[in-house]
């Protein structure tokens, strides 16, 4: 199925950066305007770029954030900045983090992987996109030609022999090493030697990848993967446009943390708030949980789990308590699910917060979802944001499990937009894949 393969990375040169933590930059899609400017002062070789580089009010169409990123990555290359692997490899990466006070350590390979169409079913996608991010990420491929940071994958290791050749690589000396201004940890290990890459992507042929995280760059490598085709006069099948860089996780890696998208809503009018807890009734069992009772959330968060049950808890109808709300039929609202989708989507807690809770019964549309949508990963900030009067109302989700994620793409269906996050995101300026 998957054809995975080695390449040779590009990446700084440790010698010359010496403060090489400063130079990596988070993935482009979670770069705010303030953060993109402090990484632009925080080093005169930050990432960012290449990765997300500014618009000016002078751009023109041959001089642009897309075009300056171009001429950087070949200037940087000239300097010795970048440098390029002499021999091809796979990449073993660890990345250690934490998260509310807990350490993880999330391993997994960057390799390149050849680009399948959907149907395929080859990759498999498990949420929609938009077109935005796909036309900048295009725009970036054409002109720089090469792939800044890596899609995010899943993979099964059923019988966990990846783990443990992965194991005995782990033990050489690391290609690159370092702490990032945050904190968190990167290792990463180039895996040259033949006989242990044919291990790998033969343990990995024979089964489908999983985008976690990526889905635009993703369907930007297939566009430009046509696009570079049909110019072609004499197409090879090895051409590097045929590729796209990933970095792919074990399905049951400890260090897979999966962050659910809490939903911030305001703009609602209040006729529509005031009439909000009566819909409720209708089809949800409703309990009050004072928000200062001690240990509200861990209470909350050991309730014992009911078969067929969707739970998910509201925060905003008054600012003293949470309200659980449990689904105990899920069938009852699966008419208010566009019909197309299948009976695991209008099953999930994110499907019915979309279409029931903020469609349905707070008649919130799609032209709207720009001004009064918002999204948190953090449930006390979000409840923060509702007691400020940012937002009205929190729907506060359960995070989506790994095997969810897989069984969705498997039906061939896509969940919500925004259904997932997978924390922390792989930062982009650890190695770079090369299209030319």
């Amino acid at each position: 199925m998957a054809e995975i393969c080695p390449f040779r990375g590009v990446h700084y040169n440790q010698t010359l950066l010496k403060d090489w933590a400063s130079v990596i930059c988070p993935v482009y899609d979670i770069v705010s305007p303030q953060q993109q400017q402090e990484l632009y002062q925080r080093n005169e070789y930050n990432f960012v770029r290449l990765e997300f580089g500014r618009d000016l009010p002078q751009d023109t169409a041959t001089d642009n954030k897309y075009t300056r990123a171009a001429a950087t990555l070949e200037r940087w290359l000239r300097q010795g900045i970048l440098v390029t692997d002499a021999q091809p490899a796979i990449y073993l990466y660890d990345q250690h983090f934490t998260h509310q006070g807990q350490e993880y350590q999330r391993r997994s390979l960057i390799v390149r992987v050849r680009a399948e169409e959907w149907d395929r079913m080859v990759v498999r996608p498990h949420e929609s996109t938009m077109a935005e991010p796909k036309t900048d990420r295009l725009s970036l491929l054409w002109t720089i030609q090469a792939n800044t940071s890596a899609i995010l994958a899943l993979y099964e290791d059923r019988d966990q022999q990846m783990a443990t050749l992965l194991r005995d690589q782990a033990r050489d000396k690391p290609l690159l090493e370092l702490k990032s201004v945050n904190g968190d940890g990167h290792r990463v290990w180039a895996i040259t030697e033949s006989e242990a890459i044919n291990r790998i992507t033969a343990r990995l042929a024979d089964q489908p990848l999983y985008i976690a995280d990526g889905h635009h760059r993703y369907e930007s490598a297939l566009n430009y993967r046509r696009q570079r085709r049909a110019a072609d006069l004499s197409p090879s099948p090895d051409a590097p446009y045929n590729f796209v860089m990933m970095t792919l996780v074990e399905f049951a890696d400890p260090g897979l943390l999966i962050l659910p998208p809490h939903r911030l809503v305001r703009g609602i009018p209040k006729s529509t708030l005031g009439e909000f807890r009566a819909k409720l009734k209708v089809f949800f069992t409703i309990e009050e949980w004072p928000l200062k009772t001690p240990g509200v959330w861990a209470r909350l968060d050991a309730l014992p789990k009911v078969k067929n049950e969707n739970r998910l808890v509201l925060f905003g109808l008054d600012t003293e308590n949470l309200y659980l709300l449990r689904l105990p039929d899920p069938a009852a609202v699966s008419q208010m699910m566009p019909y197309f989708h299948s009976e695991l989507y209008k099953k999930l807690d994110v499907s019915i917060t979309d279409h029931v809770l903020l469609e349905e019964l707070l008649a919130l549309s799609r032209d709207q979802e720009k001004t009064s949508l918002a999204y948190s990963y953090d449930r006390q900030e979000a409840v923060n944001r509702v007691l400020n009067q940012e937002y009205q109302l929190a729907f506060l989700l359960n995070p989506i499990k790994p095997e969810t994620v897989k069984a969705i793409a498997d039906v061939g269906d896509k969940m919500p937009r925004k259904s997932t996050y997978f924390y922390p995101k792989v930062p982009a300026g650890l190695i770079v894949n090369r299209l030319v």
